[in-house]
């Protein structure tokens, strides 16, 4: 039996052999037309800025075209000192309707080429976006990668408490000040940090409005690993909201926008609050 085996396994090597010695021409195609779309896509270069003019695409009298973002803040063509006109070029916005574009993020990693009515949707929510600071409010500009983030507001925002372990109590003092305001507090456990936001709007008629929800500083996939409650209780009363943590990615406006988190009124906030302060107990688990 060794002896049949043998030349059956000499004949497998060599035919692996000889497929890889010889060129697929269906990869030949793919790699001729990567390269082919690779170089109309640069044809679309703003020369300003290095990102793509897409469309409506307009150009100077002679032809140049520069990105929408650019032409905002130009007077004249850039390419050749001409005066910056309002004339569509048709034909260039013709062949952007074929060519796959590369993510804005493409050198952090990205790989995803899209035609470019997608670009934008794609870009808003690609994981290799940078990470703005997570904390709310508009006052911090940062931006960085994932690793940078714990740094950041170890640095920048010394003053936000951190607290160890799946279990804690999050008590935000001073529930009563008027106007809009932000509580903020880190939570430690299952190897991960996230951050707990309550914050107070203000809405029509002098009505306030109470929002609660928990950020993991990670990606939207880590994400998808944990679950967090909140829970407010006291006076025989108990208000509970449990859900899969948001990525800092995507913020916590968006989850306020469409309620998707604990969310309560002044009056319901005064049945749980003890002389103006609210302990909202804080659970993370993992699946």
């Amino acid at each position: 039996m060794s002896r049949q085996a043998a030349p059956t396994c000499s004949k497998q090597r060599g035919h692996a052999t000889a497929q890889t010695a010889s060129k697929d021409p269906s990869m030949m195609a793919v790699t001729a037309a990567t390269q082919s779309n690779t170089d109309l896509a640069t044809l679309f270069e703003c020369p300003v800025c290095f990102d793509y003019a897409l469309p409506p695409i307009m150009q100077c009298p002679s032809g140049h075209i520069v990105c929408q973002s650019c032409r905002k803040k130009l007077n004249m063509c850039p390419t050749c000192r001409g005066q910056l006109g309002n004339i569509r070029n048709l034909a260039m916005e013709k062949v952007a309707s074929t060519v796959m574009f590369p993510c804005r993020y493409s050198s952090s990693g990205c790989l995803v080429s899209l035609l470019h009515t997608e670009k934008t949707d794609h870009e808003e929510t690609c994981e290799y976006r940078p990470y703005c600071c997570p904390c709310p409010g508009a006052s911090c500009k940062w931006q960085g990668s994932l690793e940078q983030v714990m740094p950041h507001l170890m640095q920048s925002h010394k003053s936000i408490t951190t607290l160890q372990g799946e279990d804690i109590v999050f008590l935000a003092t001073d529930i009563n000040l008027p106007g809009a305001v932000d509580w903020v507090m880190m939570q430690s456990c299952f190897g991960h940090n996230f951050m707990l936001v309550l914050e107070k709007q203000e809405k029509m008629e002098g009505q306030q409005m109470f929002y609660a929800i928990v950020q993991l500083i990670g990606t939207r996939k880590q994400a998808e690993n944990f679950a967090y409650r909140l829970e407010l209780s006291g006076h025989r009363r108990r208000l509970t909201w449990e859900a899969t943590p948001r990525s800092i990615h995507d913020g916590v406006q968006s989850a306020i926008m469409a309620s998707d988190c604990l969310v309560f009124d002044t009056n319901i906030a005064q049945l749980f609050a003890d002389h103006g302060n609210l302990g909202i107990n804080v659970t993370i688990s993992m699946y």
